[in-house]
C-alpha cells in the first residue's frame, strides 16, 4: 500500500461528530466531509451528548449559537469531564472574540460562517494530522512505560513498571490521587509527569510543601488572602488553588498539615470555593489535586492527628513509590543515568562505574532512597581523580558527607531537601543526645529544652528506638 492510500485509509478510520441546530448547515458540512469520514449528525448539545454514551467521535465541529444550550457551555462540561474529541467551533461572522475565548476553553479552531468547502476540508485535515500526532506521542510513552520510563523516573523492575502503568491510566482520569513513598523516592516527579499527561497538562503545575512552611503561613499559601487581612497584607494575593485553576495542585507532605488546615482543605475539596483571607467572599476554583506523604497516614488517624474524613477525600486512588532497597535490580540502571547526567555536567565525559563499585553501590542500604544514590555519584564524580570510579572513592564521598545512611552527623549536608535534611539532622542529633544520658528520655528532654512529652512524640515520628528507663 502506497502512502497516499494509507492516508486515505486513515482518514476513512476518522469518525467527525456535526453539532448544529441549522440542518442545511449540517447537510452542507456533511456532504463535504462524507468521501473521507465517518459523519454523524446532532441538531443540539443534548443529542450530542446521547451519541457520545455510545460512539466516540475524534472530532466535532460545534457550533457556537444553537438556542437550547450553546456550544461554548457544552465544551466546558466535555473539558470537565475529560471526554472531548478534538473540538473545532463553528462560529458566527464577527464573532472573533468568543472563538477566542473557545480556544482558550480548549477548543482546537475555529471557523467563521459563512466559510468555504475548500477551506472546511482544510481545517478538519489538519486538525486530524493534529490528532495523529498525538495519537503517536501516547503510543510513544506507553512504550515507554512498558519499558520502564515514566517521565524523568526510570526503572525496569516489575514494581515500578507497574506503578507506571498505574499512574498512566490515573493521568487521563479526573480523579485525586495520594502518593505515599518514602523522602527520596521520586513522589513529586510522579506527580509532575501525572499532571503533564492529563487533559490538564497545558494548565499550570502549582505545588505547595506542607512541611517547608511554618503553620500561620500555610493558610495564606493555599487559600490567599485580601489586602489589608493582616499586618504586611499591602496588596490582593491570590493562592496556590487559584494559581492552579485549570490546572493541578500538588500538595507536597500533606500529612504534615495541622488540624486546623485539615479542615478547612476539606471544606475546599468539598465545595470547590475558597476565601481569602480577611475576605468573606467565596472564589470558585476548579484543580485537580495530587497528594503526597512520607508518613503512615493511616497510623497518624489512629493518632487523631490527621482527619479520616480527609484522608479518603484525598485517597480516590493510592500510588506507593517503593522504596529503593525494594528495587535494587533498578540501582544499575539509575546509577549510569545518574553517571552520564552527572558526567556531561561536570565536563567528565570519560568517568565510568567499575564493576566492584557497583557492586558496592547494590549493598549499600539507600536509606535516603534514590536521592542519595543522585547525591552520592554527583559528589563522587566531582571528587574522584580517576576516570573509573572504585570502592573507595564512592566511601570517601560518603565519609566527607558523614557516615552513610540518614544518622550520619554529616550526611543531611549532602542533600539538596530540605524536609529530609532537617529530618536526618534531627535523627543524628537526637540520637548523640540519648547516648550522652544513657537513653534516659526524661535526663536528654531536659538537656535540650524539651518537654519529656514533646521528645516522646518526637521519637516516635523519626522511628527511634530509645532504652527503657
Amino acid at each position: 500500500m502506497d502512502n497516499a492510500q494509507s492516508k486515505i485509509q486513515n482518514l476513512k478510520s476518522k469518525m467527525i461528530l456535526i453539532v448544529d441546530d441549522d440542518r442545511t448547515a449540517r447537510y452542507g458540512m456533511r456532504r463535504a466531509l462524507e468521501d473521507l469520514y465517518h459523519v454523524w449528525e446532532a441538531e443540539s448539545a443534548a443529542a450530542a451528548r446521547a451519541i457520545l454514551t455510545r460512539e466516540h467521535p475524534d472530532l466535532m465541529l460545534l457550533d457556537i449559537e444553537m438556542p437550547e444550550e450553546n456550544g461554548l457551555d457544552f465544551l466546558r462540561e466535555l473539558k470537565a469531564k475529560g471526554e472531548a474529541p478534538v473540538v473545532i467551533m463553528i462560529t458566527a461572522y464577527g464573532s472573533e472574540k468568543i472563538a477566542v475565548q473557545a480556544m482558550k476553553t480548549g477548543a482546537y479552531d475555529y471557523l467563521p460562517k459563512p466559510f468555504e468547502i475548500d477551506e472546511l476540508r482544510l481545517v478538519v485535515e489538519k486538525a486530524v494530522e493534529h490528532l495523529d500526532l498525538a495519537e503517536e506521542n501516547l503510543r510513544l510513552k506507553r512504550q515507554l512505560v512498558s519499558e520502564g520510563q515514566f517521565g524523568a523516573m526510570i526503572g525496569s523492575s516489575k514494581s515500578m513498571r507497574e506503578l507506571f502503568e498505574l499512574a498512566d491510566r490515573v493521568a487521563q482520569a479526573e480523579v485525586t490521587v495520594l502518593i505515599e513513598g518514602e523522602s527520596g523516592t521520586g513522589k513529586e516527579l510522579l506527580a509532575t509527569e501525572i499532571h503533564r499527561r492529563s487533559n490538564r497538562g497545558k494548565g499550570p503545575f502549582v505545588a505547595l510543601n506542607c512541611a517547608a512552611l511554618p503553620e500561620h503561613l500555610i493558610e495564606s499559601e493555599l487559600f490567599g488572602y485580601e489586602k489589608g487581612a493582616f499586618t504586611g497584607a499591602t496588596s490582593l494575593k491570590r493562592g496556590k488553588f487559584e494559581l492552579a485553576h485549570s490546572g493541578t495542585l500538588f500538595l507536597d507532605e500533606v500529612g504534615d498539615m495541622s488540624l486546623a488546615t485539615q479542615a478547612k482543605l476539606l471544606r475546599v475539596l468539598e465545595t470547590r470555593r475558597v476565601e481569602r483571607l480577611g475576605s468573606t467572599a467565596s472564589v470558585e476554583v476548579d484543580a485537580r489535586i495530587l497528594a503526597a506523604t512520607n508518613k503512615d497516614l493511616a497510623a497518624e488517624i489512629a493518632r487523631q492527628t490527621f482527619r479520616e474524613d480527609l484522608y479518603y477525600r484525598l485517597r480516590v486512588v493510592l500510588l506507593r513509590v517503593p522504596p529503593l532497597r525494594e528495587h535494587r535490580e533498578d540501582i544499575p540502571l539509575l546509577a549510569e543515568q545518574f553517571r552520564r547526567m552527572f558526567a556531561e555536567k561536570h565536563r567528565r565525559s570519560s568517568v565510568t562505574i567499575s564493576k566492584a563499585a557497583m557492586e558496592r553501590l547494590m549493598a549499600r542500604e539507600w536509606k535516603g532512597n534514590v536521592r542519595e544514590l543522585k547525591n552520592l555519584l554527583e559528589s563522587t564524580i566531582v571528587m574522584s581523580r580517576d576516570d573509573i570510579l572504585q570502592p573507595e572513592d564512592l566511601d570517601f564521598a560518603a565519609q566527607r558527607a558523614g557516615p552513610a545512611g540518614p544518622s550520619g552527623p554529616g550526611d543531611f549536608m549532602m542533600t539538596s531537601d530540605y524536609r529530609e535534611a532537617r529530618k536526618q539532622f534531627e535523627i543524628a542529633y537526637i540520637k548523640a543526645k540519648l547516648r550522652e544520658h544513657g537513653g534516659n528520655i526524661t535526663r536528654t528532654a531536659a538537656a535540650i529544652g524539651l518537654h519529656r512529652q514533646s521528645l516522646q512524640e518526637k521519637l516516635r515520628e523519626l522511628g527511634i528506638q530509645a532504652e527503657k528507663e
